[in-house]
C-alpha cells in the first residue's frame, strides 16, 4: 500500500530528512482515516510516525522546514483538541456546533453573492468551531471550502480539502461532490490519471445517489463528467493500443498530440452520446449564450481545429456546471 511505503520512508533515518517535506502534506490529509483495509487506527499511526519524525529531526543538522513544522504542529494541536472535547459537557459541544452552522450559512451566502474568498474564510472559521466528532458537518465544510479553492484557482488546496472530506465521510472515499471537486483540481494540475479515477468514482456515486443534483437522469452519465472522463482517457493514453488498432488514434508531429479520425469519436463514445440532442443539457444550469451550438452533431465538425474549439468550449461549460453543483449540502 502506498501509505505504508510513505510511513516506512519516514521511519527510516536515512531517508526521513530527504522526503519529509514532500510526504507530510499528503499524510496529514489522511490523518483522520480510522480504518482502511487491514489497517486499524491508521490515522493514529500516521500521527504517531509524524510526531516521532518531527522530534528526531528537531535535534539534527537537517531540521524541518517551517511549513512542515507548522503542519505537524497543527495536527498535534488537533489531537489535543480532540482530547479536550471528550471532557466537555454535551451542552457546550452543541453550542459550538450551532455556532459553526451559523457561520457556515454565512459562508454559503457569501459564496452565492460571488465573494468566494470571504466564503472560504467563513468555512475556515466554522471548521475551527465545529466539534471534531461532528464528522458529517465537517465533511460539508471541507468540501465547500474545496469548491471555493477551485474558483480561486488554488488546486492544491482544493485537493487537500476534498481529500479530508473523503477521509471523514462514511463510507470512506464515497462523497460524490468531493470526488468531483478533486477530479477538477487534478485536471487543473494536468494530472490526468488521478482526475480520471476520481471522475469515474464520482459517476459511480451518482448512480447510487438520491441527491437530485447528482442522480443520473434516465440512467445517463452526466455530460460534464462524461466529457472529463473522455478528456482524461485521451490525455492518459488509456486504451491507446485498442484505439490505434481500430484506426481511431494516431500521432502527428513532435508534440505528441493525439488526434482521432476526422469527424469520428466513436472509440470514446458512451451511451448518452447516442441521444445527445435530448440529454437534458439545458436543464443542468448551463445557460451560457456563447454555447448555443453545443448540440451540433460531430459530423458537422469540418476539421480538427474546429473540433478542438468545440471540445474546449464544452470543457469550460462543464467546469462552470461543476462549480455550480449545489454548495449548501446539509445532507452530506
Amino acid at each position: 500500500m502506498a501509505i505504508d511505503c510513505l510511513l516506512w520512508l519516514l521511519q527510516d533515518q536515512n531517508t526521513c530528512h530527504k522526503v519529509i517535506d514532500k510526504i507530510v502534506p499528503a499524510l496529514i490529509d489522511l490523518a483522520e482515516i480510522t480504518t482502511l483495509g487491514d489497517h486499524k487506527k491508521l490515522g493514529e499511526t500516521i500521527v504517531s510516525v509524524l510526531h516521532e519524525c518531527s522530534q528526531s529531526l528537531g535535534s539534527t543538522r537537517n531540521p524541518l522546514s517551517s511549513r512542515t513544522k507548522e503542519l505537524i504542529d497543527e495536527l498535534l494541536s488537533s489531537k489535543q483538541r480532540s482530547k479536550r472535547e471528550k471532557n466537555m459537557p454535551k451542552e457546550d459541544l452543541h453550542i459550538k456546533q450551532a455556532a459553526s452552522l451559523v457561520i457556515k450559512l454565512e459562508g454559503n451566502s457569501l459564496f452565492s453573492s460571488g465573494n468566494i474568498a470571504a466564503a472560504a474564510s467563513k468555512y475556515s472559521e466554522a471548521l475551527a468551531l465545529c466539534p471534531l466528532r461532528s464528522k458529517k458537518e465537517r465533511v460539508v465544510l471541507y468540501s465547500n471550502r474545496a469548491q471555493c479553492y477551485l474558483l480561486l484557482q488554488q488546486p492544491l488546496a482544493a485537493i487537500s480539502d476534498a481529500t479530508r472530506a473523503l477521509c471523514l465521510h462514511n463510507p470512506l472515499n464515497r462523497h460524490a461532490k468531493s470526488l468531483w471537486r478533486r477530479a477538477q483540481a487534478y485536471d487543473m494540475l494536468g494530472l490526468a490519471k488521478e482526475s480520471l479515477l476520481d471522475a469515474i468514482l464520482f459517476i459511480n456515486e451518482c448512480s447510487q445517489s438520491t441527491d437530485p443534483d447528482l442522480s443520473l437522469r434516465q440512467n445517463k452519465v452526466p455530460d460534464y463528467a462524461e466529457r472529463l472522463v473522455k478528456k482524461q482517457m485521451r490525455a492518459a493514453w488509456l486504451f491507446r493500443e485498442a484505439a490505434v488498432k481500430h484506426g481511431g488514434v494516431h500521432c502527428e508531429g513532435d508534440n505528441g498530440e493525439i488526434y482521432g479520425q476526422e469527424g469520428d469519436d466513436s472509440e470514446w463514445e458512451t451511451a448518452s452520446e447516442s441521444d445527445i440532442e435530448n440529454d437534458g443539457r439545458r436543464d443542468m444550469g448551463d445557460d451560457d449564450e456563447d454555447d448555443d451550438d453545443d448540440d451540433d452533431d460531430d459530423s458537422e465538425w469540418k476539421n480538427d481545429d474546429e473540433r478542438k474549439d468545440k471540445y474546449e468550449k464544452s470543457l469550460i461549460k462543464d467546469m462552470k456546471h461543476g462549480y455550480n453543483v449545489q454548495l449548501a449540502e446539509d445532507e452530506a
